[in-house]
């Protein structure tokens, strides 16, 4: 069962985020998670780079 968010889950989900950690915080931790995912996309390239090369090999 796949999950799917919507708009009110996602409010949910903000409020939340912003009682745990507080407003000061979330410009760090969008930064942070901003890295992570460019950092994750980097590696998931190179990982299927090295597999078509592999594969004409």
């Amino acid at each position: 069962m796949p999950f799917r968010f919507g708009p009110m889950e996602l409010i949910i989900v903000l409020v939340v985020v912003l009682i745990i950690f507080g407003v000061g915080r979330l410009p760090e931790i969008g930064g942070a998670m901003g890295k992570a995912i460019k950092e994750f996309r980097s590696t998931q390239k190179d990982i299927t780079d090295e597999d078509t090369t592999a594969k004409k090999e």
